[in-house]
């Protein structure tokens, strides 16, 4: 890769130069925040970290010594997903797939938890994403990272397996090849030791394997030896555990680094060693075509080969020659992959920078120009990944509810009502999501669709539909395998805030005849009234397997439609969570608490925490699927000599538990 794209890797990387001393654990604050984790191999750099930085060895690492190890840990276990009858006739299944390497913040000082900012790279369009990399790594801070558990917890509700990254710069930007040899080195057995520390520490935080990036330059045959065979261990060990193992097309089979941009003979042990490769941007046509060749004489998969596409720096407006990878009449060469497509976030404005501009720039990206996967724009230069890759979708089993909740906003809130007006993100609080964004079917004038933050019925965000509606319009909504009884209900919390419309729940029980084709609804009328309204409609004649759920909306009156959609539930029961229980503070500084508790039996999606003020008000604080928590900067209100805190479990269908209370002494 060439070191210009490395924006991410300058921080530190002079005191990196330095000699190095012995490794050292790091020191742990009693109440600080707890941040996303990240290593050296073994040795670290000589000198004093900068600022917030800390340095650590994982060689050393032990679960037990890791006081943030509860904040950063996955709970949310990898879902199963299926292939829908695809959104239009180009997009395929089985074929292209795409791994997304994303920074979502710094090596160090990565919230584990979220952060009081909606100014956050809210993925949602998980339904075209098979692997996810949690880009990152300087020389100057670590060059292991550990994904956070909200970035996790939100792919793993959507099927999708993250990878943490192992990235061994090059010399320009600090790279030492001592630290290569520190990640290859073996013990007295001839075994591969921080192969297995890499495997423990992906088990213990709940994620799903590794991108092992190795592009410091000055190795010989002998460590590109050591690397192959630290490789084969590591992925089977991965295996073992339920892990994968991706390796980037840098170092050579001689220990040098050469970005091949191709499947060829100087990185084939590599690839063999490995579940995947991604290409590097140095790819041609001609190399792409003698690539996925090569895999198949090989006995394996050609779409287990990322082509590298680099849109980190004019994202949606980057020239691609797409059919190289993705061409429309025959099969796919390759899969894709996408370096760094937070542009969608990174290039706007300060000033313009909000969670609905932010959103109409990654729906650009993720859907293409027409903002209609169903409809795709012919003549769109960006071939926007839904129009060659058939979506998935994780709904699968009842219950299942959403809220429409991104994972960031402006303000929370619950049933209606604002409980807390700070801007927040974690995208563990992530609902799944629509994943064709947006389908809709009319005669008429087509309506605008998006996530609206200006208000919501639960979390940060609602669907608004608005627009000049002179016709029946259809929004799909979900792609689904939702089994149905004679006790199945599903209920609509929905809301008009101008105009009048009429509305009625769309499902269906059967697949659109071909690709791009209307799904078979059934119609089911909505009760509206003023303000939000949760409407309770029973399936009533239909029985076997909901494929699709959707709603359509049939102008009442003159005007412009402004219709909002809160939340969708689809139950047979609405069972009540049990509460948790060993509500505590584990540690305090000024204002600063770090909270942590025991997890009911049971089902639970997350955990929601209020602070209770002393005339009644309860506060949100934040939610998280972890069993610990921090809050920041509390004070004393309302002459409080003590402050009072409440912890619920939420279920599935955001019905909560009895809460679980504890005092904190000011």
């Amino acid at each position: 890769m060439n070191p210009t794209r490395r924006t991410v890797l300058i921080a530190g990387a002079t005191a990196a130069l330095l000699p190095s001393l012995p490794a050292h654990a790091a020191a742990k604050a009693p109440a600080g925040p707890p941040y996303a984790s990240y290593w050296y191999p073994d040795s670290l750099p000589a000198g004093t970290p900068e600022p917030g930085i800390t340095w650590r060895s994982l060689k050393s690492w032990r679960p037990a010594g890791d006081a943030d190890l509860a904040f950063n840990a996955s709970t949310v276990p990898l879902a199963p997903r299926f292939t829908p009858t695809p959104a239009n006739p180009t997009a395929r299944a089985g074929q292209a797939r795409i791994q997304s390497l994303v920074s979502f913040g710094p090596t160090a000082s990565n919230p584990s938890q979220g952060s009081a900012t909606a100014d956050y790279y809210a993925l949602t369009h998980w339904a075209y994403i098979d692997e996810l990399v949690f880009w990152g790594g300087s020389s100057g801070e670590g060059l292991i990272l550990a994904p956070n558990a909200p970035i996790v917890d939100a792919a793993h509700r959507h099927g999708v397996p993250v990878l943490g990254n192992v990235f061994l710069p090059p010399v320009a930007y600090g790279g030492q090849l001592r630290w290569t040899r520190d990640l290859v080195q073996r013990d007295a057995a001839g075994r591969y030791p921080l192969a297995a520390k890499l495997v423990e520490v992906a088990k213990a935080y709940g994620f799903d394997g590794w991108f092992v990036n190795a592009e410091t330059g000055g190795g010989d045959a002998a460590l590109g030896a050591d690397m192959l065979g630290f490789l084969r261990e590591l992925r089977t060990r991965a295996r073992a555990e339920g892990q994968r193992v991706t390796w980037y097309d840098a170092m050579t089979v001689n220990g040098s680094v050469s970005w091949q941009g191709a499947l060829n003979e100087r990185n084939e042990p590599f690839f063999q060693a490995a579940d995947d490769m991604f290409v590097d941007f140095r790819w041609t046509a001609a190399k792409l075509a003698s690539s996925g060749q090569r895999a198949e004489e090989l006995n394996r998969d050609r779409h287990a080969l990322w082509a590298g596409v680099d849109v980190e720096s004019n994202g949606s407006d980057t020239s691609v020659d797409w059919d190289a990878i993705v061409p429309r009449d025959r099969s796919h060469v390759a899969s894709l992959g996408l370096y760094r497509p937070e542009w969608t976030r990174n290039h706007l404005p300060a000033d313009r920078r909000t969670p609905g501009d932010f959103h109409a720039a990654d729906d650009r990206f993720w859907t293409g120009r027409s903002l209609d996967p169903s409809r795709p724009d012919t003549t769109d230069g960006w071939r926007a990944p839904a129009v060659s890759v058939a979506d998935r979708s994780t709904v699968t089993r009842l219950p299942f509810a959403s809220v429409f909740n991104t994972g960031h906003g402006l303000r929370w809130y619950e049933k209606g009502a604002v409980t807390s007006d700070t801007p927040w993100n974690h995208l563990g609080l992530q609902d799944r999501l629509p994943s064709r964004r947006w389908v809709v079917r009319t005669d008429g004038q087509r309506p605008t669709v998006t996530f609206d933050f200006e208000d919501a019925w639960h979390g940060g965000s609602s669907v608004l539909v608005a627009g000049d509606l002179d016709r029946p319009a259809v929004l799909d909504l979900y792609a689904a395998r939702l089994p149905l009884t004679r006790d199945t209900v599903v209920e609509l919390t929905h809301r008009t805030d101008a105009g009048r419309v009429d509305v009625e729940l769309a499902v269906a029980t059967a697949d659109p005849a071909a690709p791009g084709e209307a799904p078979p609804y059934t119609y089911h009328p909505v009760t509206t009234a003023d303000g939000w309204t949760t409407t309770t409609v029973r399936l009533t004649g239909l029985t076997g397997t909901a494929h699709a759920l959707g709603v359509r909306l049939i102008p009442a009156g003159g005007g412009p439609v402004r219709w909002r959609l809160g939340g969708i539930a689809v139950h047979d029961a609405a069972p009540t969570p049990a509460a948790p229980s060993g509500l505590r503070v584990t540690a305090a500084s000024g204002g600063d608490l770090r909270f942590a508790w025991n997890p009911a039996p049971g089902a639970t999606r997350h955990h929601t925490l209020h602070r209770v003020l002393p005339d009644g008000t309860r506060r949100f604080l934040g939610g998280t699927c972890q069993h610990a928590f921090f809050t920041p900067g509390l004070r004393p209100e309302q002459g409080e000599r003590a402050a009072r805190f409440e912890l619920r479990a939420v279920g599935e269908l955001y019905t909560t538990s009895a809460p679980v209370t504890v005092t904190h002494r000011w």
